[in-house]
C-alpha cells in the first residue's frame, strides 16, 4: 500500500508536518519551496526555479510539487515543457506552476502522479467575474498527452480545482453546466473521479442550500469566517485511471479536530500496488 496526500497549503510551509506524517508522497498546490535539507525529491527540481506565472515572486513564490516522504517508494520526475515548446517525451504544461507530473516507484509497481492546480482565470467584461473551469480543461488538455487511449495508463491526478461538483454557487443552473464539463471530460478520457465522497469524509452539517438533495460532497475548503467546522463547499477532487480505480481508497481528513492548519484539508489516497 503506498500512501498520498493531496493538499494545498495556501503558502504554509508544511515540511515538518509531511516528515512525521506517516504518507509516502504529497501532492502539494500553493506551496512555498522546500527547506535545502528536505532529504527526499521534490518535482520540480526548485534549483530550477519555483514560481507559478502570473504570481508573485521571490519569497512569495508558490506551485504545485509532487514531493517524497518516504524511503518506501521512489519518486522519478516527468520532464515537463511549456506549450509550443515540446521534445517528444515532455510534459505539455499550459500555464507553469499549475501542474508537476511523476513517477511514483514501489518495488515493482509503478504509478504515475500529477498535483493540480485550478487557477483564477478573469472576465473581460466590466463585472470582471472569477472562474477555474477553463483552466482545468488546460490541465486535462495537459494531461491528455499521457492518457490517450482507455486502458494502458496508471495515472492519478489530484489537486484543488476551484470548481464544484456538478451544481451551481448559490444554485444557479449556468455554472453547474459549465462546472460538470470538468467531470464529463475527465471521464471521457479514462480517468474516474473517485472522491472524497461521503461517507468517506464529513459532510456540511446544516447542509447548505446550494448543495443537490443527492450530493455527497464533503467540504475541504473553508473561508476565514467559516473556519473548519463552518466548511461547505468541495473543491479539491481526486481523479484516477479505471484501471486503478478498485485499487484506490480516498478519505477528506476534514474532521475539526483533524483539518490541519490550512484553509484546505488535506485528502488521503491509499493505493494498492
Amino acid at each position: 500500500m503506498v500512501t498520498l496526500w493531496t493538499w494545498n497549503v495556501n503558502g504554509l510551509r508544511p515540511w515538518d508536518e509531511l516528515a512525521s506524517s506517516g504518507v509516502d508522497v504529497a501532492l502539494l498546490q500553493e506551496v512555498p519551496a522546500p527547506p535545502a535539507d528536505w532529504p527526499h525529491p521534490v518535482v520540480p527540481d526548485p534549483a530550477e526555479g519555483w514560481a507559478t506565472a502570473g504570481w508573485r515572486t521571490g519569497r512569495w513564490s508558490r506551485r504545485t510539487a509532487v514531493v517524497q516522504v518516504s524511503d518506501a517508494v521512489r519518486v522519478e520526475p516527468r520532464d515537463h515543457a511549456a506549450v509550443g515548446d515540446l521534445d517528444a517525451v515532455a510534459v505539455p504544461v499550459s500555464r507553469p506552476g499549475t501542474l508537476a507530473v511523476a513517477d511514483i516507484h514501489a518495488g515493482d509497481a509503478a504509478v504515475t502522479v500529477a498535483s493540480m492546480y485550478g487557477g483564477w482565470d478573469r472576465s473581460a467584461d466590466p463585472r470582471r467575474t472569477i472562474y477555474a473551469d477553463a483552466a482545468v480543461h488546460r490541465l486535462l488538455s495537459d494531461l491528455a498527452s499521457m492518457v490517450t487511449g482507455p486502458r494502458g495508463h496508471r495515472l492519478i491526478a489530484a489537486g484543488d480545482l476551484n470548481v464544484l461538483h456538478r451544481y451551481g454557487e448559490h444554485g444557479d443552473p449556468y455554472w453547474a453546466a459549465r462546472y460538470a464539463t470538468v467531470f464529463d471530460r475527465a471521464e471521457s478520457m479514462g480517468l474516474r473521479f473517485v472522491g472524497p465522497q461521503a461517507p468517506n469524509g464529513r459532510q456540511a452539517d446544516p447542509r447548505p442550500d446550494e448543495l443537490p438533495e443527492a450530493s455527497l460532497d464533503v467540504p475541504t475548503y473553508h473561508t476565514r469566517q467559516q473556519g473548519p467546522a463552518g466548511a461547505t463547499r468541495q473543491l479539491d477532487f481526486v481523479f484516477v485511471s479505471d484501471e486503478l480505480a478498485d485499487r484506490v481508497r480516498v478519505h477528506a481528513l476534514n474532521e475539526v479536530d483533524d483539518w490541519g492548519p490550512s484553509d484546505h484539508c488535506r485528502i488521503q489516497i491509499e493505493v494498492a500496488t
